[in-house]
């Protein structure tokens, strides 16, 4: 599954990386989408709950692209869902960064996607949107695209899809979900 939030026009964030509005819906409603604090104090409209815990509890590993690392420093190798993080990247862990996690980085979409796969078992591997979720859109790896439409233009910034090229037909929405400020829409990738 390859997932992000996104603006109208498909943006991911801005020219600055500024998500701007973007996740404000994970903090306008009264239903926490965790038992826990340590993924922060996520609550949400009723209808976004009912759409959004279930598709975190089958997530069982994360990828995650190199920009997206160093701006969330990796999750503090706890990602938001799942227990396990993979990251595609040309560079190097940054050294000292965390030891004792077991967080590998590929600098192959491909070698990510089926490592990933083998971690998530039969639980969900989830593709962070962006260049390498783009990538692995345009390699055939991703069976689903899952993305949260916010109701706001950016007009420019990172694109949903990176830098993807060429047609890819997706089938019609299967999950529309409707929650406040927000739009969850899921859709199968045409094979």
């Amino acid at each position: 599954m390859m997932h992000a939030v996104a603006s109208l026009d498909g943006f991911i964030a801005d020219d600055n990386d500024d998500v701007g509005p973007l996740f404000d819906w994970y903090f306008n409603g009264d239903h926490p989408l965790t038992d826990g604090a340590e993924h922060g104090p996520f609550a949400v409209s009723e209808a976004s709950a009912g759409y959004v815990r279930p598709m975190w509890r089958s997530i069982r590993a994360i990828i995650q692209g190199r920009r997206l690392f160093d701006q969330t420093n990796g999750w503090e190798a706890t990602p938001p869902a799942g227990e396990h993080l993979l990251v595609v990247s040309h560079r190097p862990k940054p050294e000292g960064w965390h030891p004792e996690a077991d967080v590998p980085f590929f600098d192959d979409v491909a070698a990510a996607v089926e490592e990933g796969r083998r971690r998530a078992g039969d639980g969900v591997l989830a593709i962070c949107a962006g260049d390498v979720g783009g990538q692995a859109l345009a390699a055939g790896l991703v069976d689903v695209v899952a993305i949260d439409v916010v109701p706001v233009v950016f007009g420019s910034g990172k694109r949903y899809f990176g830098s993807v090229q060429g047609q890819h037909l997706l089938e019609d929405p299967d999950v529309v979900v409707q929650g406040e400020r927000v739009l969850h829409l899921q859709y199968r990738v045409r094979r």
